[in-house]
């Protein structure tokens, strides 16, 4: 059988640590019978899309996109509709995407998952045409996004830091939400909206989120006080927030957020000045990814 043709596309800043050694773990990992390799790294905001573009024109069977949740969005993004899959090896701060496809975050048994997985068929989201794969939201999370994004470090640490930051700034904001045709205003303090399960780091923000689904789960968290924020963060890492009484869940192929003005929001965990209507769409079964062979409902 041919060997499948694989980009590996490296990120060399992206999460903690350096990517040098990172080419000769993958030729020494991956299955040589099986992938025809080549590896790039990136050089700058924006390149990787480009050599995924690239990739997918000239018949390049799969992208693997070795870094954090951004640099699986500028590879997936170029990826969208074509016949080349995306894989993931897990190199960044939250790896929500990876955590959620069930993609070990150790470098070596990601590769193992590469030889051994199988390719599926997921949905994706765009927000104004923008697409993404994890999350996108407003709100507090969007500013958190802002603030970690100009941190001099990176990390679990630094991204708590900033949380409990934040929190003490941050007010909550009027949005009017159509879902699917039906329209509810809502004071919000976060509004997710959710492809997968989590932000990252095993923060399951819409617990019951599938990425076969044809559908996007609408996280809305309202204001909370200092002592319900405990409990709140608990439901988070316990996949439970959907029973929080500050929380609803609302489910749609086609939703419209409209705010009193532009702001930040995040994509994929980056942030983005967007205008004051968002318009989010849910694209079924759109998006081709290597998935454990074991995995049987993403």
């Amino acid at each position: 059988m041919q060997p499948h043709k694989l980009l590996a596309i490296i990120n060399p800043i992206s999460g903690i640590g350096g990517k040098g050694k990172m080419p000769a773990l993958i030729k020494s990992k991956l299955d040589a019978e099986r992938f025809d390799l080549e590896v790039v790294f990136t050089e700058r905001p924006g390149h990787a899309t480009l050599l995924a573009q690239d990739a997918a024109a000239d018949g390049c069977d799969i992208v693997l996109a070795v870094g954090g949740d951004g640099t699986i969005n500028e590879v997936g993004r170029a990826l969208c509709g074509t016949d080349t899959a995306l894989a993931i090896l897990p190199c960044g701060s939250g790896n929500g995407l990876a955590r959620h496809l069930h993609i070990p975050m150790n470098a070596e048994k990601a590769l193992e998952t590469l030889n051994n997985g199988v390719i599926d068929l997921v949905d994706y989201g765009t927000v104004n045409n923008h697409p993404f794969f994890c999350t996108c939201g407003v709100g507090f999370d969007a500013q958190v996004s802002y603030k970690f994004a100009n941190e001099d470090t990176r990390g679990l640490v630094t991204y708590i830091k900033t949380t409990i930051s934040e929190y003490f700034r941050y007010r909550a904001q009027h949005y009017r939400i159509t879902i699917d045709g039906s329209t509810i205003e809502e004071k919000a303090f976060v509004i997710a909206c959710c492809n997968a399960a989590q932000y990252g780091n095993n923060a399951l923000v819409a617990p019951r989120a599938s990425m076969q689904d044809g559908k996007i789960d609408l996280t809305v968290i309202h204001s909370f006080n200092l002592g319900e924020a405990a409990l709140l963060s608990a439901r988070l890492f316990t996949s439970n927030i959907d029973r929080d009484r500050h929380v609803s869940i609302y489910r749609g192929r086609d939703i419209i957020i409209e705010r009193d003005e532009e702001d930040v929001m995040h994509i994929d965990g980056d942030p983005v000045m967007m205008p004051e209507v968002l318009h989010i769409t849910c694209h079924p079964s759109a998006m081709r990814v290597v998935v454990p062979a074991s995995n049987a409902v993403i």
